[in-house]
């Protein structure tokens, strides 16, 4: 029988703010353990939490960069749990009434090759609710150490419907997830931190069929590489137990990357093992309509929808949009060059190539990794080069010249082109001169072009390009050789 895998995500996030939940502890990631903390995260007894309003807002803005619909009340719920990471023995969470309800997530599928657009699909969501992040656990060999810094730290929990069937649609929805988020400033989503993590629900069901099967949860899963491998090794798991006449146990299961391999930690919990209930100490919040409008203007463009409007409005190809509209700095980078000059491809085509190359290779060279927002160089500087080679005062070759000087020194063009004389000659007598010699001197070159070969005019250029520098104007080369050619 051929089965078909099912499988539903829970993403937390850590939303950055100054301070946790319910409380104004600091939080901040690498901190000496258990210097982040106060009564309320401890759980001491006589404590009362207190809302983190910017935290509910952010939340908010998470909801609608999603397309969730945000609940005009929601309300806080205790869940019950004795574990270590967990001071006062329950979390404060929103189980029956959510922030945010719904939503969709819009989704690209590899294509063909990496230059290719995939497949684009949409996959629901069932809501995002707030809550309060535990402790940190960490086991080592005879004994386990927790650390209560992260405890309290506001979580944005993303539940999505068993809407995904590969692990490479779940991969591809936690990308497109993560620029989401980080576009909208909620959170850095790094993974090696903590402030994303990824639960992962698999079932089995025979193709064709509707109803679901017993699904298993995947723990520990901390980096997307390894939700990848845990969910290709949960299908073969359910696999193999379906095909030898076995069931499914509904459990929760630990994946250990070191052995590519996951083992049971506990059968699965339903709600009532939490015995949720309202949290007395916190009222209901009540979320204003124009507050929703407000907290939505201040919104950037989501990614795929800046990627078309880049491929309509300004003709870019994918190759060049798949580079730039991941990231929110480089397209606002983009957008501040055109305002200086409007030439949308050469631009882009510095940015997504000269520039994030040299930025790469100030990392490899033992430098810490360079940003956007890092760069020496300016959209003011990207946009006078184009325009420099527009206007016909360098070629395209002398401009990748100019390029790394400025990237080097942090000088405007025209000061580079000025100091190394790097500016084209239009000088026809001298071009003439010169081509008329690499005609005398490559016949075979001439022959070939009187023949309707167009490219062996190339190694006629060469030549005068090599005696000037590569200051002769390309355009005007062409048209001298073009002219003596067919004229001798």
């Amino acid at each position: 029988m051929d089965y078909e895998p099912v499988i539903g995500l829970e993403i937390h996030v850590q939303i950055k703010t100054r301070t946790k939940m319910f409380t104004a502890a600091p939080y901040a990631y690498g901190a000496a353990p258990n210097t982040l903390t106060d009564a309320v995260v401890l759980g001491l007894p006589g404590t009362l939490p207190v809302l983190n309003h910017t935290a509910i807002e952010k939340c908010a803005q998470l909801g609608l960069m999603l397309q969730c619909e945000i609940a005009e009340v929601c309300k806080w719920d205790r869940k019950n749990y004795f574990y270590p990471d967990s001071p006062k023995n329950y979390q404060l969470t929103q189980n029956e009434q959510p922030l945010c309800i719904g939503g969709k997530v819009e989704i690209e599928l590899p294509g063909p090759s990496r230059n290719v657009e995939g497949e684009h699909r949409w996959v629901t969501l069932n809501r995002i609710h707030l809550e309060e992040d535990p402790g940190k656990l960490t086991h080592e060999s005879f004994e386990t150490v927790i650390d209560f810094n992260r405890a309290g730290v506001p979580l944005a929990e993303i539940v999505t419907e068993p809407d995904l069937y590969s692990s490479t649609e779940a991969v591809s929805f936690l990308n497109a997830l993560r620029q989401l988020i980080v576009y909208a400033g909620i959170s850095d989503c790094d993974m090696e931190k903590g402030q994303m993590r990824c639960d992962a629900n698999v079932s089995l069901r025979p193709k064709g069929t509707d109803t679901l099967g017993t699904r298993t949860e995947m723990k520990n899963l901390n980096s997307i590489s390894n939700v990848r491998a845990a969910i290709e090794y949960e299908i073969r798991r359910q696999t193999e137990i379906l095909e030898d006449g076995g069931s499914i146990l509904q459990e929760t299961r630990r994946w250990d990357a070191a052995k590519s391999e996951s083992f049971s930690l506990r059968s699965k919990e339903e709600a009532h093992d939490y015995r949720y209930f309202p949290d007395p100490d916190l009222m209901p919040v009540l979320f204003p309509r124009e507050r929703v409008t407000e907290l939505g203007a201040e919104l950037p463009e989501r990614p795929l929808d800046r990627q078309r409007r880049y491929q309509k409005d300004f003709e870019l190809p994918y190759t060049l949009t798949s580079v730039l509209c991941p990231e929110r700095e480089l397209c606002e980078f983009f957008e501040a060059a055109l305002l200086e000059h409007s030439a949308p491809k050469a631009i882009a085509n510095y940015i997504a190539n000269d520039l994030l190359r040299e930025l790469a290779e100030a990392s490899e060279h033992g430098q810490s990794a360079l940003s956007i927002s890092q760069c020496p160089l300016t959209p003011a500087h990207i946009a006078s080069l184009v325009r420099v080679i527009d206007e016909g005062v360098i070629s395209k070759q002398i401009g990748k010249e100019v390029f790394s000087e400025m990237f080097r020194t942090g000088n405007m063009p025209e000061v580079i082109i000025e100091e190394k004389g790097l500016k084209q000659s239009n000088d026809s007598g001298e071009i003439e001169a010169l081509c008329q010699a690499a005609i005398a001197g490559n016949a075979k070159a001439v022959a070939q072009y009187k023949e309707g070969n167009a490219k062996a005019l190339n190694a006629l250029k060469g030549p005068v390009m090599k005696a000037t520098k590569g200051k002769a104007n390309p355009a005007m080369l062409d048209q001298v050789l073009r002219k003596l050619i067919d004229e001798g």
